[in-house]
């Protein structure tokens, strides 16, 4: 029987060795997820398995998103990059809210737009900064991203704000879920609506009309960028794939976080900002990194704001309205205290770093310990 050359083996194994192929080493953790969960092992296994095998999962739908929006042209390849972006964050929030774990489902979709703006830009900066004097990027278009994810906030406060003031207040930090009265849910709905139709007119400035500032042209570095591109066929099948590989998974994590953060001693809440919010990004996030080591930081500093202003803008808003419909009652845009000044810090930072046009190693040191900071504050929380 003829063994494979090593040299056929050489291309996948530097694949996987790569800062784009890491992730797939983790697709063990998949079976090993369903296994765990069907043989009824300790929630905590369960919980930190799927966690991890989410990572893969995430990873594969990006990668195939990218493929198909490559082979749709920029228009169409934005809405795409729209519609499946952050979709195992949505997937993973919709088992939550189906379970009625809303106030986790808020938690872990701030923690998102914490993690984007403090941790992904604070190692992208330190990283890329190290060995060089500092990273200049695009500061027109990284601003404008930041103007957007500031109006998401501001939007994102006022029925908080509401609530606060001639409602029951601000939900604490170990609720579940709260049932609010009719009117912050109807403010929350107007609210929602208005942030998507905002992130509408934004994909226009950004696609079409000012596509040039936001997608400039790319230079390939020797050896990037190897291998065949998929086709429309494989990217679909591809995308179908992970959709239900991160459906099972989400579906896992999401049924073992409650009795998992009595085992392990850590709120609902911690695991949601923190935890949850990490795993479903992690591929994401390291590309930020990968790409700011390269010195491309245009390219990470769109990835950590954009995304930010993603979640803010059109995942945050969706669940909300998707929330009418799924769950005992809707989940309005009521935050709680650490919530709202997480958000608040994390938004003014990145606008004050984003205005620079420039980054250095101890900016991104700064921002890791922002986020660190919180992250402490969220597990006395």
């Amino acid at each position: 029987m003829r063994r494979p050359s090593p040299v056929s083996c050489h291309p996948l194994r530097r694949f996987l060795l790569s800062g784009e192929g890491w992730p797939y080493l983790l697709v063990p953790f998949i079976p090993l997820a369903i296994v765990l969960d069907v043989a009824a092992a300790p929630a905590t296994a369960i919980f930190f398995v799927s966690a991890i095998g989410v990572i893969p999962t995430a990873a594969l739908m990006g990668k195939a998103t990218e493929e198909l929006a490559n082979r749709s042209g920029p228009g169409i390849g934005g809405l795409l990059n729209v519609t499946f972006g952050n979709a195992p964050e949505i997937i993973i929030a919709l088992f939550a809210l189906g379970n009625g774990l809303q106030e986790v489902v808020k938690a872990s979709l701030v923690g998102s737009i914490l993690g984007n703006t403090l941790l992904v830009l604070g190692a992208a900066a330190f990283v890329g900064g190290l060995g060089r004097d500092r990273q200049s990027f695009n500061r027109t278009a990284a601003s404008a991203q930041s103007a957007m994810l500031l109006l998401a906030v501001a939007a994102l406060v006022m029925p908080a704000v509401y609530e606060m003031s001639v409602g029951k207040g601000l939900p604490s930090p170990t609720a579940v879920h709260v049932d609010y009265d009719p009117t912050v849910e109807h403010l929350s709905l107007i609210v929602a609506v208005i942030l998507m139709l905002t992130y509408g007119a934004g994909l226009i400035f950004s696609l079409r009309t000012h596509r040039d500032l936001f997608n400039p042209p790319q230079q390939k570095e020797e050896g990037e960028g190897e291998g065949s591109p998929w086709s429309v066929r494989r990217s679909v099948i591809m995308l179908a794939i992970a959709g239900v590989a991160v459906g099972v998974m989400s579906e896992i994590l999401v049924s073992s976080i409650s009795e998992a953060a009595k085992s392990i001693g850590l709120s609902e809440f911690f695991i949601g900002v923190i935890v949850v919010a990490i795993v479903g990004n992690a591929a994401e996030h390291w590309v930020a990194v990968y790409v700011a080591h390269k010195d491309k930081m245009d390219l990470a500093v769109n990835i950590a704001v954009g995304s930010a202003a993603q979640i803010a803008l059109f995942a945050i808003p969706l669940l909300v309205l998707l929330s009418f419909v799924i769950g005992d009652f809707p989940m309005p845009f009521v935050f709680n205290g650490f919530e709202l000044a997480g958000i608040i810090l994390a938004v003014v930072i990145a606008i004050h770093v984003t205005s620079e046009g420039e980054t250095t190693w101890f900016e991104g040191l700064e921002l890791l310990a922002v986020y660190v900071v919180l992250g402490v504050t969220f597990y006395f929380a």
